[in-house]
């Protein structure tokens, strides 16, 4: 998956999660990126722990990776910024 794939995917779950974590007013649409993009490779990581697959390509399985691991990562950084 390219560049553009990822910003796609990224921006896309970093806002759902954003919305679900309820950090939607305090975030902009880089962050969102930043945070799909990072929540990618979590999930990726937690996908891979569990035995499937992580993101891999363009495709909805892929959105939903990267939005489990966007939550993963919000709810964190909720936590430690408390």
């Amino acid at each position: 998956m390219g560049i553009f794939g990822w910003i796609i995917i990224g921006a896309l779950a970093g806002w759902l999660a954003s919305m679900v974590t309820g950090n939607n007013r305090k975030m902009g649409g880089f962050a969102n990126i930043g945070v799909g993009i990072v929540g990618g490779f979590i999930g990726g990581f937690v996908m891979n722990l569990l035995g499937g697959a992580g993101v891999t390509g363009f495709n909805l399985w892929s959105l939903f990776v990267a939005f489990i691991g966007s939550i993963i990562f919000l709810l964190l950084f909720n936590k430690l910024r408390r």
